[in-house]
């Protein structure tokens, strides 16, 4: 009797082909966990901790059978039972640990460093209800607990635990990993996240996300980024934050410890990487713990950890660099706060007068970036145009003064992920034109350029994204009850939504499209338009935008004219799982951001290796992209990143003027029509109508006349299969270098500095 076979006679006294689908997950759950638990830890001198307030993981069935090398032989015998993987999948829940691309990247990241052989684990919370789930009702976002945890998990409950010392009294937290599994080594990582064990889900209003934000020791853990647009919201960030470094700075110190550290040399042991500002907190923690608990002097301890800690930063955005009252974090940690007083007096002493730097402002805020930047080691951005920026204009004074600790290290993604397990029938094909190289390290792709007059690899590569159309319209039709038609344009902008992403752009070309089509110009091939994304609940603008979609999709939807041409749809919840069947499927990316805002984007990469040709601003990652493929193989437009800076540092952007204008006047003025507001809110409508019309702080209409022209070209190119293939072909062989596994091995060279062991 075979390995699975067996197992459901003893767990559940039945057969594979008489088991449900969720016990039979419940079967490869613990198969993989047992096979798991017999891969080697990576027992290094020196280890990497990434400490990261998301790690988007996604499901991680599929990704983990890949890893093990058991994906096929799983497959082979579920289908001699009559039982479909695909099925099987459905049945698990998504860890909701993340929101965007930070913790997508954090987890692609995770990947990468385990399959490359370093010694290097994730830190974090264990958020019981993630973010929030999102419904749509009445045209608005509504938002609701992601309960993932009910049932059995990925998670492993450790006898570990740490005490946080906060103000108002002490708390105890408890350890819970998930195996980071090394792709084909034989080793595995982990994902470290802390919690409470006194979190208590009843504290929230049943139905909603709402709860009591002050009784932290049953709240802390239960939502990723809590509603912060009152008072008792700040604190709880606060306290989340302080709650995540000061278990992850105590771990390190105890493994450290347990591997030979004396502390003095702790950076011959650790390295930390910290994802963001969030966990910044994690330089004054140190601090406290070598001179409370390891007889270190404040300058002794100041001194071993700037040789430990390295900051990514990952925004141009002024307001998303975090600043917090010193009051505040003398509220929930008195001498962590009276540790960041004595860090500022140094950096006063040392660069007198030079308020740009300093850690605590004239309002005594305490700005956390400029913790990360003087007592870390390394500040990297994650686009060369991102780390251009930073240099150069937003930390240019931090550059200035610390030249050598800044450096690039463009982004990447997780092939094994993002192709392997997202598209198999497209990763099957590179196999069979190159070899499987590409599944670990260097990704190099390059070899595809060769099948450019291959009209039978051309030809497969067709029929593969077709079937992954049909793939996400039967996903849509049975989730989300969305009808599409597969035969149809796909155009996908999936992001977080913030006006700078400029979801509002593409709605103002849906309105000039639904005009031309009213008007008889009818597109050759249906078009239809995808947007997925989550709005904070505190973003009132962002709320409006996704309330303008939907009532634009409801409009199309009603109009005989149109609806045949045209189909505009808002996926809810996205997520990892959205995206697996979102991103195969496209044909077009939308990467729309106001030029200089995007630090890089991942989405892009994501979909130019599944084969979807990009239209974009040169912003972030999308320079590098448009660099490879040549301008024969993007659509770009829209005013430079030094354009749009000198246009913020002039105060010479004025609104009105593009808003006047006889082509864009018409598109912005329909967002309060009557056909509008017969279907949506008049006062959400009007809202974002005024902001557009007289603030338009990211610019949606600087760029709008060039972008409607140049999709309406997109469009027609489609028309053109044999040449539009041709750009396809370019996109997917270029991609190679935007593999997280190249990004990974940049940061090790550059940053860390691990031993890389050999696979078996």
């Amino acid at each position: 009797m075979n390995t699975m076979a067996a197992m459901a006679k003893n767990q559940f006294h039945k057969s594979i082909e008489d088991i449900s689908d969720q016990e039979l997950y419940y079967l490869l759950l613990d198969l993989i966990k047992d096979k798991s638990k017999g891969l080697a830890t990576n027992h290094s001198k020196k280890k990497l901790y990434y400490v990261s307030a998301e790690f988007l993981i996604g499901k991680l069935l599929v990704n983990n059978l890949l890893n093990l090398g058991i994906y096929d032989q799983v497959e082979e015998e579920l289908q001699a039972h009559g039982r479909s993987l695909t099925e099987v999948e459905q049945a698990e829940k998504e860890p909701s640990l993340g929101n965007g691309g930070l913790g997508r990247l954090a987890s692609c990241f995770l990947d990468s460093i385990a399959s490359l052989g370093m010694n290097g684990d994730g830190i974090g919370l264990n958020y019981h209800f993630g973010l929030f789930r999102q419904f749509f009702d009445n045209n608005q976002q509504t938002a609701k607990p992601d309960d993932w945890l009910g049932g059995r998990t990925w998670l492993n409950r450790t006898e570990t635990t740490f005490t946080v010392p906060f103000k108002n009294g002490p708390v105890s937290s408890t350890l819970y990993e998930i195996d980071i599994i090394g792709f084909k080594r034989g080793e595995r990582n982990r994902l470290r996240l802390f919690d409470l064990d006194t979190v208590n889900s009843d504290l929230i209003q049943w139905g909603t996300i709402q709860f009591d934000k002050k009784n932290i020791p049953e709240n802390l853990t239960l939502f990723l980024y809590p509603d912060d647009s009152d008072h008792a919201g700040r604190m709880l960030r606060i306290y989340q934050q302080y709650f995540m470094v000061s278990n992850a700075a105590q771990l390190i110190i105890r493994e450290a410890l347990d591997r030979g550290s004396n502390l003095h040399d702790l950076a011959d042991y650790a390295v930390i990487q910290i994802n963001d500002t969030h966990p910044s907190f994690i330089i004054p923690e140190l601090i406290r713990l070598l001179t409370e608990d390891h007889d270190f002097t404040f300058e002794e301890a100041v001194a071993v950890v700037r040789q430990v800690v390295a900051f990514t930063n990952h925004t141009i955005l002024s307001e998303a660099l975090e600043k917090w009252p010193l009051t505040d974090i003398e509220a929930v940690q008195p001498e962590i706060a009276n540790i960041i007083c004595r860090l500022d007096r140094m950096i006063k002493e040392d660069f007198p007068d030079n308020h740009a730097v300093e850690i605590i402002d004239g309002s005594n805020t305490v700005h956390m970036a400029s913790i990360a930047i003087h007592f870390g080691f390394s500040t990297n951005g994650v686009a060369r145009l991102h780390s251009q920026i930073l240099v150069n204009s937003e930390l240019k004074a931090f550059a200035d003064i610390y030249p050598e600790k800044f450096s690039n290290k463009t982004n990447g993604i997780t092939f094994r992920r993002w192709i392997m397990a997202a598209n198999p029938r497209l990763a099957h094909l590179i196999d069979q034109s190159i070899g499987d190289q590409w599944h670990q390290g260097i990704s190099d792709l390059s070899g595809l350029s060769k099948e450019k007059d291959n009209k039978e690899f051309i030809n497969q590569l067709a029929q593969i994204k077709q079937a992954n159309k049909e793939r996400l319209a039967e996903h849509l039709r049975v989730s989300k009850r969305i009808e599409i038609k597969p035969d149809s344009i796909i155009d996908v902008q999936i992001k977080r939504i913030h006006e700078y992403k400029r979801q509002q752009m593409l709605a103002l070309y849906i309105i000039y499209k639904y005009f031309d089509i009213k008007n008889g110009n009818r597109p050759q091939t249906p078009i239809t338009i995808l947007f997925g994304g989550k709005a904070a609940p505190a973003y009132t603008i962002a709320q409006d935008i996704i309330h303008l979609i939907l009532t634009l999709s409801a409009l199309i939807k009603e109009d005989p004219e149109v609806a045949p041409y045209l189909q505009v749809e808002f996926v809810s919840n996205y997520n990892v799982t959205e995206a697996e069947y979102l991103i195969p499927a496209a044909d077009i990316s939308e990467q729309i951001s106001l030029a200089s805002k995007e630090a890089s984007g991942t989405g892009n990469m994501k979909f130019m290796l599944n084969g979807a040709l990009t239209i974009c601003t040169l912003d972030g990652a999308n320079v590098e992209i448009a660099e490879r493929v040549g301008e024969d193989n993007i659509y770009t437009f829209g005013k430079s990143s030094d354009e749009i800076i000198d246009l913020y540092a002039n105060n010479a952007y004025n609104p009105q003027d593009y808003y006047n204008r006889p082509a864009i006047k018409p598109l912005v003025d329909f967002i309060v029509s009557s056909d509008m507001i017969r279907l949506g809110h008049e006062s959400q409508l009007r809202r974002l109508y005024e902001d557009i019309k007289s603030k338009d702080y990211f610019m949606a209409m600087i760029d709008l006349e060039e972008y409607i022209a140049l999709k309406d070209k997109v469009y027609q190119d489609y028309e053109d299969q044999e040449a539009w293939l041709d750009k396809v072909l370019v996109n997917i062989s270029e991609a190679g270098y935007f593999s997280s596994d190249r990004t990974i091995l940049e940061y090790n060279e550059g940053i860390w500095h691990l031993e890389v062991a050999d696979p078996e």
